[in-house]
């Protein structure tokens, strides 16, 4: 990670994603950051990935297509795609910051553990580059506020890559669902708890086989003032440093007491 503020006028960005090479978020990232980096390119997964989380694909050969100029798809997983990315695609010409997004929907709370974006970034920043991961909270009633997301894009961006954060931290931001004129401002805030897969479906198939759907219902606890759930619900853009050391630091100390 760089020491000191990046310009992004001078950039190389790398953008990749977990919605897939034909998602409105992903052409919405790059319609903001083409005016306003030097170069941007596109390395992202063939179809929708979402809840990949921060995996592999290590079974089978994986293959990369050439879509346009700078603009590449890849069978694969979000991690594979920034894999193939840093040490493939732009092997002689490394990106300066990734950006992954904007997916459609919020990864808020425990949704970092799952998400394909998330993940994106998180590999980034494990091969040492300045990650950012953008999500838009989105709700089925209505269509997606993409507009909320385009309008605030570049001005947090830029703010955060003029500010560079430490090494092995990685930038979750979130959009929250209300139109991009009634947002209320830009908050710095921590993960809260937020769990996916509190409700299963059961059903039957035509075999008379029984098979289990896991629901979207969320159970939301936890969301107290500063956190990430807060903040969106309060119609404020979110923006969590995530370190990718899950270290519990104040558990060393009576662990080795018990293994003396």
């Amino acid at each position: 990670m760089p020491a000191k503020p990046l310009d992004l006028a001078k950039a190389r960005v790398l953008i990749s994603n977990d919605d897939g090479v034909h998602a409105p978020g992903l052409k919405l990232l790059e319609r903001v950051m083409r005016p306003i980096a030097r170069e941007v390119w596109v390395v992202v997964p063939e179809t929708e990935q979402s809840a990949a989380g921060h995996s592999l694909t290590l079974r089978r050969p994986l293959r990369v297509r050439r879509v346009s100029r700078r603009r590449y798809a890849v069978d694969g997983t979000p991690t594979d795609c920034v894999l193939l990315a840093v040490h493939h695609v732009m092997k002689d010409c490394p990106p300066d910051i990734v950006l992954s997004g904007i997916n459609r929907g919020g990864n808020i709370g425990e949704d970092v553990t799952y998400s394909g974006t998330v993940a994106a970034a998180m590999e980034a920043t494990l091969l040492g580059f300045p990650a950012i991961a953008l999500s838009l909270m989105t709700e089925d009633r209505h269509a997606p506020r993409w507009k909320t997301a385009e309008r605030w894009t570049a001005d947090v961006v830029g703010r955060l890559a003029a500010a560079p954060w430490p090494a092995n931290v990685m930038i979750n931001v979130n959009f929250p669902d209300v139109e991009a004129g009634a947002v209320t401002g830009v908050e710095i805030t921590r993960q809260g708890r937020r769990k996916i897969g509190g409700e299963l479906v059961q059903g039957t198939d035509p075999r008379g086989e029984a098979y289990f759907w896991i629901g979207s219902q969320r159970v939301e606890t936890g969301s107290r003032r500063g956190t990430d759930l807060d903040a969106v619900r309060r119609g404020a853009v979110s923006v969590t440093p995530l370190s990718l050391d899950l270290t519990h630091a104040p558990s060393l100390k009576p662990l080795r007491a018990v293994f003396r």
